[in-house]
């Protein structure tokens, strides 16, 4: 999985910049109307499921490793596809659809970098951004009354701490594939 990474790091680049765009629009722009919201959380979605399913199958050999990123993939695109043919939902909808979504894509995120542990140093951020994409998850399933702008804010600290953890990720991948070395910056 860390060669294909590897091959492919300006990928997880290219999603932690998208995650840090929300992160920083949802705290300049927040009085944004909730469909402006729901269309930008579909596309982001919708281009993460899209970038992770390039991520991958971007190797030409099979690999068990492959099966939380296909996992990811197949779920950013189902939610974003989901969220863009169905803009109108409710408030309290969007809510528990964006929690469920934040929950299992930290579970999986978390699963991928217990896989790179060996392979690569400082995949403590990539298992950072999976708690607070959980921890943001329960919050948001626990209270999901809480106001929209609240909820706002919390995805775009979410979104800003996770564009933060893949733009990291890419850069020691990147390092890994130039060195060959085992473990990137250690």
């Amino acid at each position: 999985m860390l060669h294909t990474l590897s091959r492919l790091w300006w990928v997880l680049a290219l999603r932690g910049m998208c995650a840090l765009l929300i992160g920083v629009g949802a705290f300049v722009v927040p009085a944004a109307t909730l469909a402006a919201l729901v269309l930008a959380f579909g596309a982001y979605a919708l281009v993460e499921g899209c970038l992770l399913l390039a991520t991958s199958f971007g190797s030409h050999t099979p690999s068990h490793d492959r099966w939380p990123l296909v996992l990811q993939g197949l779920l950013g695109v189902a939610v974003g596809v989901l969220t863009l043919i169905h803009p109108a939902v409710t408030a309290l909808g969007l809510l528990l659809y964006i929690a469920a979504w934040l929950l299992a894509q930290g579970v999986l995120q978390i699963v991928v970098a217990v896989r790179l542990r060996e392979e690569l140093a400082g995949e403590w951020w990539l298992i950072l951004g999976g708690i607070a994409s959980v921890l943001l998850a329960g919050w948001l399933l626990w209270g999901p009354e809480a106001g929209v702008l609240a909820v706002l804010w919390w995805i775009g600290a979410w979104a800003i701490v996770w564009g933060i953890a893949l733009i990291l990720a890419a850069l020691r991948v990147r390092n890994w594939g130039r060195s060959g070395s085992a473990r990137a910056f250690a």
